[in-house]
């Protein structure tokens, strides 16, 4: 994960949330999770996903290739993940908290039609690079909540993956997306590694040396019977006290302590 700051007098705070190995083992819940301890705290949360394929939506995807689509109150027909966002946050997405390349050439070809950019040479450093950023900072303010309050947290699920597709169970795969993610210029602050059963701490340990980062910020996710404990797992292995630390909250005081509680009762039901 990492973060950037926004020029605005009050900054955004930013979670990026990207794979490694293989796509469609569970980003979507960890960001899912993360975005439920962070609003258990008192905090606003928002979350937008970034699909890497040229459709401009999910509505004419194969449901073999992609799953179910699932359909905002806004009529957006987006990826499945924003379903588990809205579930988990109990939010109200829009069609717009979804972005894809094909969203993005649009609206930078659109502005080129209307003669926005006075006759420069459109690429893709800076005018696509630009669209991304300004999209992502636009919609992490609007407001998700009935309240119409404005968030204080986006989280991003970058979709896709940073490494090759392998199906190993070892770190080999891991440790390689690492350092292919620094070639990007990015630092992973935390390593959540999707398996089976839990992680051996030789394992962990590895993961930790070779990818230099803490071995208390390599996080196992194991399998388990309901994806509704994914959020208590992280809870108890410190997610939040990292993420105040690193990120910087300012505590909040009045919002209901109970969330984590009732989430509890709910998995155990």
């Amino acid at each position: 994960m990492s973060r950037y700051s926004s020029p605005s007098s009050s900054p955004m705070k930013y979670i990026l949330v990207t794979g490694g190995v293989i796509s469609g083992i569970g980003k979507g819940i960890i960001s899912s999770s993360i975005g439920t301890i962070l609003r258990s705290h008192g905090f606003r949360v928002t979350s937008i996903k970034i699909d890497p394929y040229i459709n401009i939506d999910a509505g004419t995807f194969s449901p073999y290739e992609h799953g179910e689509v699932f359909v905002l109150d806004d009529g957006g027909e987006v990826d499945l993940d924003l379903g588990n966002y809205e579930r988990f946050l109990d939010v109200t997405l829009h069609r717009d908290n979804n972005i894809t390349t094909g969203k993005i050439y649009q609206s930078v070809i659109d502005k080129e039609r209307r003669g926005d950019y006075l006759g420069k040479t459109v690429q893709v450093v800076p005018h696509i690079t630009d669209a991304i950023q300004e999209w992502v900072e636009r919609v992490a303010r609007i407001s998700v909540d009935e309240d119409k309050a404005e968030p204080d947290i986006c989280i991003i699920e970058l979709g896709g993956t940073i490494g090759d597709i392998e199906r190993e169970h070892k770190t080999k795969p891991t440790q390689h997306s690492v350092k292919e993610l620094r070639g990007y210029g990015l630092t992973p602050d935390l390593i959540m590694c999707r398996s089976a059963t839990p992680m051996t701490l030789a394992d962990k340990e590895k993961i930790s040396m070779f990818c230099q980062v803490d071995k208390e910020h390599v996080i196992c996710i194991p399998d388990v019977k309901t994806l509704y404990r994914v959020p208590l797992l992280l809870e108890e292995n410190g997610l939040f006290n990292f993420l105040s630390t690193r990120l910087h909250f300012i505590p909040k005081s009045n919002y209901d302590r109970s969330l984590m509680i009732k989430w509890r009762d709910l998995t155990e039901r």
